[in-house]
């Protein structure tokens, strides 16, 4: 059973392009269709419960499946199989961008992949905001969390959590399902305390070499992946204001590239941190804590997602029956649309001008770019891509590679290379 396990969740971690649709869409159709493993309604069931939880959704669905096949060894398998492939990639083209990222010419591939992202994050606020919004309070709680970002910049958990409050409000506080025996609760517990512990054991490591850049990326990381509700996008502001801001670890066009390569490699875009981690480490101490900083960040990221996963399954049907929750779960996801519009506002800021300031006054602080640095190549790039990917459904891998060609031959032909 383990060989079939590993060939199964191999082949779906190295064809899990395309963000968590496609991904979720792959793994129904090997688990699901060609496969008895879950059932249609087990698949829907654990989707709605991966959906209540921090982190990437694809991957601790992937995680679910393979527990309900083989215990807490399936679920390793099949949750780290989802995140392996694109782990080695994101490692390789992180110290590739490292040593090569300031060539002229490597910059002027990752102009066409910048335009892509505004399209991509501006796709990704379309469809989330379809299925969000579907109530008159989620459209207030939307356009709350835009204007708490954009105009007052407002902490990204604040946002979240006031959001998870609304949402609640109102719903009824029975449940649908019996509750679960005390066995079962007193299990979750144990698992959840120990996956805590093992959770933080790098944190011991960190500790005994005092090395406070490696306790900063473990702290930070750590943070992020208990907050990260609705998927990457929802936190790429928050990561990028701390990252670039109140660590200095990356610039910002170092973050929008981060975010373009992560969105070519397999696996969950949340592994945009490893990224992120890596090119820190290397402006810090070179290829040897470049690969530290990775490793933490991974193993920091992830293993809460096993540890929600094999405490929570057992109560799944529980936790389905609780409308509160899934009120604050729609309150969140309603945030989440605004969060991206700020997101998406953000990137296009930064990729069609060439400089964009902060300004406040009182209570208000925006982003404002300089008029007179447009960038017409960047906006005629980002016009191509929004035909091919939001018009034709052309693959994002094809989409991103026209760009970047593109943007190498527009830079050639003027002389900027």
């Amino acid at each position: 059973m383990t060989k079939e396990l590993l060939r199964v969740f191999g082949r779906i971690g190295l064809l899990s392009f395309g963000g968590p649709a496609a991904q979720i869409a792959l793994m129904h159709q090997e688990l699901v269709e060609k496969r008895d493993w879950l059932t249609e309604k087990q698949f829907l069931r654990a989707l709605s419960f991966c959906m209540l939880l921090p982190g990437p959704e694809a991957m601790q669905l992937a995680t679910y499946a393979g527990w309900k096949r083989q215990g807490i060894v399936g679920g390793l398998i099949g949750g780290g199989l989802f995140v392996l492939p694109g782990a080695v990639v994101i490692m390789v083209l992180a110290l590739a961008y490292g040593t090569y990222g300031n060539l002229p010419v490597v910059q002027a591939l990752f102009l066409g992949v910048k335009a892509t992202v505004v399209i991509i994050v501006v796709e990704a606020l379309v469809k989330i905001a379809k299925r969000a919004l579907i109530k008159t309070k989620h459209l207030i709680l939307a356009g709350g969390a835009f204007i708490a970002l954009f105009f007052f910049a407002l902490p990204f958990p604040l946002v979240i959590l006031v959001a998870a409050v609304i949402g609640a409000i109102g719903q009824p506080g029975e449940t649908t399902a019996h509750a679960p025996q005390s066995g079962t609760l007193v299990r979750s517990l144990k698992i959840a305390m120990v996956g805590g512990l093992i959770w933080a054991a790098p944190f011991g490591l960190v500790a005994l070499t005092g090395n406070s850049f490696l306790h900063d990326i473990g702290v930070f990381f750590s943070t992020l992946a208990v907050v990260t509700f609705g998927g990457a996008y929802a936190v790429l502001a928050y990561m990028t204001q701390e990252v670039v801001v109140s660590y200095a670890w990356l610039s910002t066009p170092q973050m929008m590239d981060a975010l373009g390569l992560a969105e070519t490699t397999p696996g969950p875009l949340i592994l945009v941190t490893q990224f992120v981690a890596m090119i820190a480490g290397l402006a810090e101490g070179g290829w040897g804590m470049a690969l530290i900083a990775g490793a933490l960040t991974l193993w920091v990221t992830f293993v809460p997602c096993f540890i929600w996963i094999f405490a929570g399954a057992p109560l799944i049907d529980w936790l389905d029956g609780r409308p509160r929750l899934r009120g604050a779960l729609a309150g969140i996801t309603a945030a989440v649309v605004g969060v991206i519009a700020n997101l998406s506002l953000w990137f296009a800021c930064h990729v069609f001008f060439g400089a964009v300031s902060t300004v406040s006054a009182g209570p208000i602080q925006t982003i404002w770019p300089d008029l007179t640095t447009l960038q017409p190549i960047a906006i005629g790039l980002a016009i191509v891509t929004g035909v091919l990917l939001l018009g034709r459904h052309w693959p994002l891998p094809l989409v991103l590679l026209i760009s970047a060609a593109l943007s190498l031959a527009v830079s050639a032909a003027m002389g900027l290379i």
